[in-house]
């Protein structure tokens, strides 16, 4: 019978004591964030996805993505791009100390992404995904993992032959997001394409699509038999997910959801860290979405949320959600 336990992820010479990974995301998991995730138990780091053509042609947007901290280490950097010349070539140069992996984006739906055939478009071309994975690992000396879909519709599913060609070609981990590209985000994902890829290698798979709490964990690894769990939507706004399902497995007891004094601090922090890092002007307009994930489902959060996108300094911030906070308990 399988252990439930959480055993380490083993990803090259990358030993990664917690296997929750913190999925990449797009505006969503940058510095920041990941240390917030951090902290509360989230074992492996990703950037937001880097064009490696942004990287190429000095696109100045590229460098703060790239930004990283000792605290989050190991962290991957996570880049796309479907010309194997341009993708080793920049993998190179950001193979500098500052990462401890990469991984190769071939899983992204967005349209301009795939329009220009990279993201998930590579899953049309399995040749062409294996030389750019093949230019990425020649390139460099830290392990090469790849985020791969279900499939890109439901006439082509080819999970298992992209994982083939990933480790064929020196990928040293698959993650495997269960739906297609055409799923986008919507409908359920098919955990049973997550242990077709595990039978299919002999690299590490991490599982990821809808794991909403422990127990997701705890069925996606017996169903699967997948060696991580990689977290997305779920943690938007949520970073003490990771730590509630750390709890579950150490203990086999549910923890109690945050408090909203807890749920407000960590907002105020959170403004704080995006406020030193990107400046007050951005770092408060950034803050306006991650409210809204954070006070999801809460009393007043909708009009809690129209009041923040009108909010331009931390102080506005702060009385706002201190406000809140007190009207909120207030009710009770």
């Amino acid at each position: 019978m399988r252990s439930n336990k959480l055993k380490p992820l083993v990803i090259g010479d990358i030993t990664i004591e917690h296997p929750l990974a913190l999925a990449p995301m797009a505006g969503v998991t940058d510095l920041p964030y990941r240390l917030l995730c951090k902290e509360q138990g989230a074992g492996m780091m990703c950037t937001e996805m880097v064009s490696a053509k942004g990287l190429y042609y000095g696109n100045r947007k590229s460098e703060p993505l790239m930004a990283t901290d000792p605290k989050e280490i190991p962290v991957a950097i996570q880049i796309f791009g479907s010309d194997p010349e341009i993708m080793g070539q920049m993998a190179a140069k950001v193979n500098d100390g500052r990462f401890q992996m990469i991984d190769i984006n071939m899983g992204c739906p967005v349209p301009k992404i795939v329009n220009n055939g990279d993201g998930s478009a590579l899953m049309k071309n399995p040749e062409l995904a294996g030389k750019v994975i093949k230019a990425v690992v020649d390139a460099v000396d830290i392990p090469v993992t790849v985020k791969i879909r279900k499939g890109f519709n439901d006439e082509l599913i080819n999970a298992p032959e992209m994982a083939q060609v990933a480790q064929e070609n020196g990928a040293a981990a698959i993650a495997v997001h269960g739906r297609t590209r055409e799923q986008y985000y919507s409908g359920t994902a098919d955990w049973s394409i997550i242990r077709k890829v595990k039978e299919a290698v002999d690299i590490p798979v991490i599982g990821n699509g809808d794991i909403t709490c422990a127990k997701d964990v705890l069925r996606m690894q017996e169903e699967t038999g997948c060696d991580g769990f990689m977290i997305g939507r779920r943690a938007k706004g949520n970073p003490w997910i990771f730590k509630e399902i750390l709890h579950f497995f150490e203990t086999g007891e549910e923890m109690p959801r945050p408090s909203l004094e807890e749920v407000v601090a960590m907002m105020l922090r959170h403004g704080q860290m995006m406020i030193d890092f990107k400046g007050e002007y951005i770092g408060v307009r950034e803050m306006r979405k991650h409210v809204a994930w954070y006070t999801f489902g809460f009393p007043g959060a909708a009009k809690l949320r129209e009041k923040v996108n009108h909010t331009e300094t931390y102080e506005d911030l702060e009385e706002l959600l201190q406000n809140y906070l007190k009207a909120t308990n207030g009710r009770d």
